[in-house]
């Protein structure tokens, strides 16, 4: 056989000025008022992204692990984004265009849910089109070397001390529960090996990065979970992030800002665990993943 792998992920505006039409089809073509677009113009600034010619840290992150996974796994790894260039159409018709007869599609996200995996499924199904075999990983957040990974970075950054660790991922719409959408449960079930596995004794979880929708969605919010804590008399948490695996704007500016002032503000130390992006140990995790995927349809 002749496989590849389609490595999506999220996506991020390259330059400044990229940021209306990304954010554009991020909602469909729904309307961003003036204030909201000048704040997350001022965000994506204040994390690296410019107004020059190179090319956004986040999205190189991205490129990073896909030529360090492909290089691992010694078969073409394409990068597909939901959001942005190249897209996973993109990603699919270049590997065809390769000769490739199967197709092992991944995100960069280790939790199932039908409003973030499935919707990347659908847009690979959707391409490949019955034109090639296809494999899909929908959920891998209980994988033991990705647990390993964070478990580690905890250990690590913790330096022997006990902090409260608080495990956090992208909040979601709380309407999933009614459906019966495994996320939360997901995230949980994540946060309570790696609690395990690095011999945690004061752990929690909250979600962060809530988008302004109008309608409820999944709590805690880590910003009124850090004013619980401090009101229970914690000094100093480590964050580890749970639902990503890379530097980009949950993390670099919910987290190591917006999270960090909330905890200055509160008289908590806040830091957090070093973010997986490309990093050896985390992208042979991540091929480990997908060969257990391809050895299922050769063998």
């Amino acid at each position: 056989m002749n496989p590849a792998v389609i490595l999506m992920a999220y996506g991020s505006p390259d330059h400044l000025d990229d940021v209306p039409a990304y954010y554009a089809d991020i909602r469909g073509g729904r309307p961003v008022s003036p204030e909201h677009l000048e704040d997350l113009v001022a965000r994506y600034r204040a994390i690296g992204v410019g107004e020059g010619d190179g090319p956004s840290p986040l999205n190189a992150i991205t490129e990073e692990t896909r030529a360090a996974l492909e290089a691992v796994l010694g078969v073409p790894v394409r990068t597909g984004m939901r959001h942005w260039r190249p897209r996973i159409a993109d990603a699919v018709e270049s590997a065809l265009g390769d000769r490739a007869d199967l197709l092992v599609g991944v995100v960069l996200a280790p939790h199932y849910s039908a409003l973030s995996i499935a919707k990347y499924r659908g847009l690979f199904d959707e391409a490949a089109a019955g034109r090639v075999e296809t494999r899909f990983i929908e959920r891998w957040g209980a994988d033991p070397a990705f647990v390993d990974v964070l478990a580690h970075r905890c250990r690590v950054a913790l330096g022997g001390g006990e902090e409260h660790v608080i495990f956090t991922a992208h909040s979601l719409p709380a309407r999933i529960l009614d459906s019966g959408d495994p996320y939360r449960d997901e995230l949980l079930e994540t946060a309570w090996l790696v609690a395990q596995r690095a011999a945690l004794r004061d752990w929690s979880f909250s979600f962060q990065s809530e988008s302004p929708t109008g309608e409820p969605w999944l709590q805690p919010d880590i910003l009124d979970h850090l004013d619980s804590l401090a009101a229970g008399g914690v000094h100093g948490v480590l964050v580890c992030p749970i639902g990503f695996v890379s530097d980009h704007l949950e993390i670099r500016w919910d987290i190591d800002h917006e999270a960090k002032r909330r905890a200055d503000e509160l008289g908590v130390r806040l830091e957090r665990i070093r973010m997986p992006n490309a990093d050896p140990d985390f992208v042979e995790g991540l091929a480990g993943i997908v060969q257990r995927e391809l050895q299922a349809v050769i063998a």
